[in-house]
């Protein structure tokens, strides 16, 4: 604060005796000035926020490295030039309009820039005292909270997701409680009616009288009598019609199962996406875990009627892995494939090794993604089908993350796709220090 205070109190005197100063009086404050004004460029120079000045008129006199940085600024060449051409949407009229007789003033304003690149400024405007009114220009500090705007909105984002996360996660339990107990009641009614249809079945069935104890008796024998065949014709009609309401009532049975288990099915991926479960990881054979998912899903795989390819490396060595969670992986890729496919589509899966990964790729031949949906088929919610959650994709991404290893996409929209993941063959070593090492 002394420094600021001598260098105003020097300028002053400098001002007030400037008519009768000799040559080298007059050099040595030239000197001097120079001094001081180099120590401000290099000054403002060193910091990172720019420093703008214009006069009164908007028109630059001044500009740091900074703001050459940030603003794309010509080095020394816009000076004079008006500064609303390089930062738009200020209020330069209220920048102008500063009036030191109202005290002292600074305006705050935040935008967003396009050029040279995109970024998020926090401008400051502060007057330049000229005379007892007015002023004879403005001190524009330009701060550049791009980062800082990015890291705030990330810390939202974050404890929005583990909100939602929590969330989420409550109400798919709460669900499920229902959910169990609706199939439970169901199964109930299910047996009821397959009860109800077996006794019915028994009404419509004659029944066989108990036969008479033979009695001797003189004379002719008694006629037997016939049953009524109008009666029994009635009976008929009405055990038809009562096993026709129970197959209709049967049928809407099997349908409320069916959505039951759907959205059980739709339960359970999104508790497994919103909550992941820690690996138990073991030696593994990949081809294996590949064998026994197919065979879980060879009933739908028939009823698509798709051919299966199986290309696999043999004695492909055993890598790391939690089974559970790679199955699952598969489970995913694999129903992902077929739900893409029409009928007599083909579904190839091949493994094979490298240095350090072994990896398996799922193949189809069905609808392919499209190039401008590829790049978030990850992202949750995400999905290229009409009745998807996309959450499968999301699991399959988290997994593979999870073990460390890496996926791969390719697509061509109407040919197929194929998935490729990639996971270490060893787990990693702890890396030590040698005995004796010196460094870090």
């Amino acid at each position: 604060m002394s420094k600021t205070v001598s260098r105003s109190s020097f300028l002053d005197k400098i001002l007030g005796r400037i008519d009768h100063l000799d040559e080298a009086g007059l050099q040595v404050a030239l000197q001097r000035l120079a001094r001081e004004r180099g120590f401000l460029e290099t000054l403002f120079n060193t910091i990172e926020d720019g420093i703008l000045v214009i006069d009164k008129a908007g028109a630059l006199q001044y500009y740091n490295n900074a703001a050459t940085r940030i603003l794309g600024l010509p080095d020394n060449e816009a000076l004079g030039e008006k500064a609303h051409r390089y930062l738009p949407g200020i209020d330069w009229a209220r920048i102008r309009d500063f009036d030191l007789a109202e005290g002292e003033k600074t305006l705050r304003y935040e935008f967003e820039i396009e050029y040279p690149s995109k970024r998020f400024i926090r401008l400051f405007a502060a007057p330049l005292k000229g005379g007892e009114h007015g002023m004879d220009g403005a001190a524009l500090i330009l701060n550049d909270a791009t980062e800082v705007r990015d890291e705030t909105e990330k810390a939202i984002e974050t404890e929005r997701n583990q909100a939602l996360t929590l969330l989420a996660a409550s109400v798919a339990h709460e669900i499920g409680n229902p959910l169990n107990a609706l199939h439970i009641h169901l199964q109930l009614l299910d047996r009821d009616l397959n009860r109800l249809k077996e006794d019915v079945k028994q009404l419509g069935q004659p029944i066989t009288p108990a036969p008479e104890p033979i009695k001797r008796r003189r004379g002719r024998p008694r006629k037997k009598t016939e049953a009524d065949p109008h009666t029994s014709q009635v009976t008929q009609e009405t055990v038809n019609q009562a096993l026709e309401s129970a197959e209709k009532l049967q049928n809407y049975v099997d349908v409320a199962k069916d959505e039951i288990l759907r959205l059980d099915y739709i339960v359970t991926q999104f508790l497994q996406a919103v909550r992941p479960t820690p690996l138990k990881m073991e030696p593994c054979s990949l081809n294996d875990i590949i064998v026994d998912t197919l065979t879980l899903l060879q009933p739908e795989i028939q009823n698509r009627d798709l051919l299966v390819r199986r290309r696999f490396l043999p004695g492909l060595p055993k890598a790391p892995m939690d089974p559970e969670q790679i199955r699952r992986l598969l489970i995913n890729l694999i129903k992902n494939a077929l739900q893409s496919m029409t009928t007599g589509g083909m579904l190839t899966l091949v493994t094979g090794v490298n240095e350090d990964e072994i990896w398996f790729s799922v193949t189809d031949t069905g609808s392919g993604i499209a190039p401008n949906k590829i790049r978030s088929i990850f992202e949750p919610l995400e999905t290229t089908k009409s009745s998807g959650t996309g959450l499968g994709l999301m699991i399959v991404h988290r997994i593979v993350s999870a073990h460390r290893g890496r996926i791969h996409v390719e697509s061509s929209e109407g040919k197929g796709s194929t998935f490729r993941v990639y996971l270490p063959l060893r787990e990693p070593q702890a890396r030590l220090l040698g005995q004796g090492s010196g460094s870090i």
